[in-house]
């Protein structure tokens, strides 16, 4: 038996109170779960919101429910992100025994670590800090629950899917010309705007074009380098590069870089640009070394950072301990493993694979070889997650040229078309009232993506995938068709099947973020042009001709269908 989790010793940030939330956060006082509820339809509704998602009504009270529901996600995780907030602890996602929709993120207590699961029904206690009253959640002495399905089940996000309006389309008037690189790697200690200038000079000039060429600039996330997540966005790098841009995009509310790379298509197709950079930048390890050398903070590249500071915290989710996006994703991966039987060997062989090929890229990180028994004993994150299912923390600039297609015959490069792109948006953003079965996000653009072509999944030559973490591959494998939903377990089986010379397609030629290095999405639309140019050296993937690309963790997602000239 494990030790009981009591989380006594958790110095536990406090949430931002106002008018808005203060009834969820004061219900426990009276010894109740308080939720905001639509008066026509019934509808719980979490976060409080204004209107109902379900009928729209406006008329929305608030409703004292029992505090009973079931365990659809957990993970126990044992990386410290903060001192205030010691591990091992389970950050579990219940859904509520009135209306399973509406679902809580919290902390399971009072059970010893290896009993805490999917399915176990549970009820909520509540500690009482100042003026708020947080709900934890306690085990029921009742038999385990069947899980509540989600509003749309993974296999039937299609019929969602909204058809083409006509004939023409943006894939048809463009194409990518230029990619190139900043150096990448651990801790450059460089100023992440002279990274990306880098890049940018070294993939205008891989398409042949000079800066004066480019009239567009397109970038994710844009904004104030923050964090170590940006350089400064579109103003930073007009302004060091002189361009002048006739059209310009920047914003975090995309599905990352394939976002940025997107909105340049439309704007070239529209015919607002004719050569448009998009840019994406990272230095998180530079910034994560900075901050632990000017403070004693525990700042880490692997995610949030600080979990708790001298304020409050917004949202519904800050006094549970969740110092990283591995914590949330854990808990859609549990969700997977007790509905389908995936186990952590399944995750192993994604590991193993982009690390296989990683050995093959003198430019990736990480090129040792890993194998399945160093991979289970890694130790442990979140689980499922132990370390090698984490992705590399990086600095580096990667930049690609969008052209329109009347261009293309006049430039040096060798082109790399589109055939299709994946946007539409099926499932709720709220990442615990989303999916639960994969990775948010991936279903619907996933259906999208194959409404826009003939082509299918068999014809994929190469599938450059998401993986901040390994879960994110597994679905994205799944949600793009290359297995049956629930079928990654058997697909994924001594990894034969995503392998670059024997696979049905190669899986991440170039290492994947959890070997190469992570550069947050880029690096997949730049790895799918290498491959389908055939420039990919000891990594290439032979005739390669079709490449997929996804991108977002988490977040909005998208994908890109590339082919090959």
């Amino acid at each position: 038996m494990s030790d009981i989790l009591t989380m006594a010793n958790v110095q536990r940030p406090l949430p931002v109170v106002d008018d808005f939330n203060r009834p969820y956060w004061e219900a426990g006082a009276a010894g109740v779960l308080r939720l905001t509820e639509c008066a026509n339809c019934h509808a719980l509704l979490h976060p409080p919101q204004p209107v109902c998602r379900y009928c729209r009504s406006e008329d929305i009270g608030w409703r004292d429910v029992s505090g009973r529901g079931v365990v659809v996600g957990v993970t126990i995780n044992h990386h410290q992100w903060d001192p205030k907030f010691p591990p091992p602890f389970a950050i579990a996602t219940i859904a509520l025994e009135e209306d399973p929709r509406a679902r809580i993120i919290s902390n399971i207590v009072d059970v010893a670590v290896d009993e805490v699961r999917v399915g176990m029904r549970v009820r909520a206690r509540f500690e009482h800090h100042e003026d708020v009253w947080i709900p934890l959640f306690v085990p029921l002495d009742e038999p385990d629950a069947e899980l509540p399905v989600d509003e749309t089940a993974p296999e039937d996000h299609r019929r969602w899917i909204r058809p083409m309006l006509g004939t023409e389309r943006i894939e048809d008037k463009v194409a990518i010309t230029g990619i190139g690189t900043s150096a990448i790697g651990r801790r450059l200690m460089r100023q992440p705007l002279a990274l990306t200038v880098e890049a940018i000079k070294a993939a205008v000039a891989d398409a042949g074009l000079t800066i004066e060429d480019i009239d567009g600039l397109s970038t994710y996330p844009g904004g104030p380098p923050m964090g170590g997540f940006s350089e400064g966005g579109v103003s930073a790098v007009e302004d060091a590069l002189g361009i002048r841009p006739t059209w310009y995009n920047g914003g975090s509310e995309t599905f990352g870089p394939a976002g940025s790379v997107i909105a340049a298509m439309i704007a070239v197709a529209a015919g607002i640009a004719k050569h448009v950079v998009c840019f994406r930048t990272v230095w998180q390890a530079t910034f994560a070394a900075l901050q632990r050398a000017q403070s004693a903070s525990n700042a880490s590249p692997y995610g949030a950072g600080f979990v708790s500071g001298g304020g409050r915290v917004p949202g519904f989710s800050g006094p549970y301990g969740i110092g990283s996006a591995a914590n949330n994703l854990a808990m859609y991966a549990s969700h997977h493993f007790h509905k389908y039987g995936t186990t952590r060997e399944t995750l192993g062989w994604i590991a193993l694979n982009q690390r296989r090929n990683a050995g093959l890229n003198p430019k990736a990180i990480y090129r040792d070889p890993l194998t399945m028994e160093d991979y289970l004993s890694a130790r442990m994150i979140s689980w499922p997650f132990g370390l090698y299912d984490c992705d590399v923390p990086a600095d580096g600039s990667i930049a690609v040229v969008v052209s329109h297609i009347d261009t293309v015959k006049d430039l040096r490069s060798k082109p790399v078309f589109v055939e299709a792109i994946g946007t539409q948006m099926t499932e709720r953003v709220e990442w615990a009232q989303s999916t639960m079965t994969h990775e948010p996000q991936v279903l619907g653009p996933s259906a999208h993506l194959w409404t826009r072509t003939d082509l299918r999944p068999d014809d994929v030559d190469v599938a450059c995938l998401y993986d901040g973490f390994t879960f994110n591959c597994v679905s994205w494998i799944e949600g793009l068709g290359f297995c049956g939903i629930g079928e990654a377990k058997d697909f994924l089986a001594g990894g034969k099947n995503i392998s670059l010379d024997e696979g049905m397609f190669a899986l991440n030629p170039h290492g994947g973020q959890l070997s190469a290095g992570r550069t947050h999405g880029m690096g997949f639309v730049h790895e799918a042009v290498v491959q389908l140019r055939g420039d990919g050296g000891d990594r290439q993937r032979k005739n390669a001709r079709v490449a997929v690309v996804s991108s977002g963790g988490l977040t909005p997602a998208g994908a890109i269908l590339l082919r090959g000239a």
